[in-house]
């Protein structure tokens, strides 16, 4: 309780001013980025940011419109900026599209700068699910990320081949519910009918969000250990408690009641992920994969018993995790 209480504290109240913003935020003419879930909320801000400076920025979403429309409004801001923006049709939930997705990205790019894993989805009902039939969350917010990052592995380490050290990265989103929500050893395994463990969706659905933004911790850590040598490096976030869409599921007065209380706009959270992606302030995030950020750009730590399944390697648990991904998504790869 002591753990949750401090957590919670050191990550919601107090919070010094982000180190990096629109206003300090470097030129980023030549950069190519893709946003995931980049049509609202935080998505939505770093996308502008970016556009602001220059960036060419890849809107991924799944509804075309939606994009187009946030695409519009951030052209409309920011009427100087050289950059552009493209809708890059995107929709997590359904394995048996993103490889298509990756190869229309392919088709135009050559480069990418930074990957920011942003999208995901926060305690939908529990029967949702997704197009392969699994729990919706698992497949939006660990499966679809895992499947895109680890196709576009290729760009981003050629991308590294010529970037200076440590500026190519992947994000890979967070939350409070890493730490709060998340069970013993962030998930729990059941037989699946097959015979095989899978990820258990029995849990409170405020628990699989946790194993959900546990899991991306784990696979910012597993990339990085596994992928190392390729110049790419993996990092997670908490952006912060945020005014968002993310919150749509839940019951309107808890919404309100979260709105008046522990929520920030939605800008706040933008700047924990450029940091993520673009600081070169902080030397951890060019020279060590995994690390863990809150708001609004500082290196922390989560668990104990988290750091401790990562410090086993192949052994542990993110290990472990990395393998469930990479077995469901083979056929689609």
């Amino acid at each position: 309780m002591f753990n949750w209480i401090r957590t919670f504290w050191k990550e919601s109240t107090g919070l010094p001013a982000p180190p990096l913003t629109e206003k300090n935020l470097p030129d980023q003419t030549g950069k190519v980025f893709i946003v995931t879930g980049a049509n609202t909320g935080v998505g939505y801000e770093v996308s502008s940011i970016l556009y602001s400076h220059n960036a060419k920025v890849y809107v991924a979403a799944r509804s075309e419109s939606k994009a187009q429309a946030a695409i519009d409004a951030i052209k409309a801001l920011h009427p100087k900026s050289t950059g552009s923006l493209h809708y890059l049709h995107l929709n997590l939930s359904d394995l048996g599209t993103i490889k298509s997705s990756v190869n229309e990205f392919l088709s135009k790019e050559d480069k990418l700068h930074w990957l920011n894993n942003n999208a995901g989805v926060m305690i939908p009902p529990k029967e949702q699910v997704g197009a392969q039939g699994l729990n919706l969350t698992y497949q939006t917010n660990i499966l679809g990320p895992f499947l895109f990052t680890k196709l576009l592995l290729p760009v981003l380490q050629r991308t590294a081949d010529s970037e200076p050290k440590g500026t190519v990265r992947v994000s890979w989103a967070g939350s409070l519910a890493v730490v709060l929500q998340s069970p013993p050893n962030g998930h729990k395994w059941k037989i699946a009918k097959d015979g095989s463990e899978t990820l258990d969706d029995t849990l409170r659905n405020e628990n699989i969000y946790g194993v959900s933004k546990a899991a991306n911790y784990y696979l910012a850590n597993e990339f990085g250990r596994r992928y190392n040598a390729q110049g790419v490096m993996h990092n997670s976030y908490n952006p912060g408690n945020l005014q968002s869409d993310l919150q749509r599921h839940l019951p309107g007065f808890v919404q309100w009641i979260m709105n008046k209380t522990v929520l920030y706009p939605a800008i706040y959270g933008a700047y924990t992920e450029i940091y993520s992606g673009l600081s070169r302030d902080n030397p951890a995030l060019t020279s060590e994969q995994g690390v863990y950020l809150v708001p609004w750009g500082r290196k922390y730590g989560t668990r104990a018993d988290l750091e401790a399944e990562i410090a086993k390697g192949p052994n542990g648990e993110a290990a472990k995790l990395w393998d469930w991904c990479d077995r469901v998504t083979k056929d689609f790869a």
